[in-house]
């Protein structure tokens, strides 16, 4: 399958009533991909899930998780200085450090923190579940949006690592100046929206709570009740 060709509202104005419909207009997106045995929808944690539910229900998936953390600069928590995965895959975003200076004990004391949390969340999401079977699939990963871009190419690291045959990189809104790169990573790059203006991903919904670790495993449950599950 060939890359697809998608158009993008450069300077629009659309917002995302929440995370569900936000999901339900990529899976629109994403019709290519529905019925295929070898798709699987991986969402990163948190705010992707319940994107990457409507996803997974739309195109007749299984969904789990990408499990990848960001590493926050630490006086700016929401700028990403890199961003790391499960299996040791670390990115970093050497612009960031050295626009901010940040020295190398300091991305350390950032990379051990958030690996902690890694753990902490694999344990919580997935308990004695394994990991899905990723090699020889179509992977979709999914998140409520990208910014710097940091966390999800740590995410498709994660995933080329284990194999998987193709790699579609898919969110809600992305700023235009990504696209380029993201695009170049991915075997397919779908979006709904790529303004020029990004700013804060939260001003693209008018509901932008934080998503729980509840409200990821009650997504999960929902997904294995309905055979979602890898």
């Amino acid at each position: 399958m060939k890359k697809q060709q998608h158009t993008f509202h450069g300077g629009s104005d659309q917002r995302f009533a929440n995370r569900t419909t936000a999901g339900r207009a990529l899976a629109a997106c994403l019709t290519a991909y529905a019925g295929h045995k070898d798709t699987l929808v991986l969402a990163l944690p948190r705010g992707g899930v319940p994107v990457a539910f409507e996803v997974a229900s739309a195109l007749r998936a299984p969904l789990d998780l990408a499990l990848v953390r960001k590493l926050g600069v630490p006086y700016q928590k929401e700028l990403a200085l890199g961003a790391i995965g499960e299996g040791g895959v670390q990115v970093l975003n050497p612009d960031v450090i050295a626009t901010h200076q940040i020295p190398v004990a300091v991305i350390q004391q950032v990379v051990t923190r958030e690996a902690q949390e890694l753990a902490r969340r694999r344990a919580a999401y997935r308990g004695d579940r394994p990991p899905p079977v990723v090699a020889g699939r179509t992977v979709i990963l999914v998140d409520d949006g990208i910014a710097t871009g940091a966390t999800m190419r740590a995410a498709v690291d994660l995933v080329r690592a284990q194999q998987a045959a193709r790699v579609v990189v898919a969110a809600p809104v992305i700023p235009l100046s990504t696209v380029q790169e993201l695009g170049d990573i991915a075997d397919d790059l779908v979006f709904v929206i790529a303004p020029v203006a990004f700013g804060a991903l939260g001003f693209w919904y008018e509901d932008f709570h934080q998503v729980s670790d509840d409200e990821v495993r009650h997504l999960l449950v929902q997904a294995d009740a309905r055979g979602d599950l890898a």
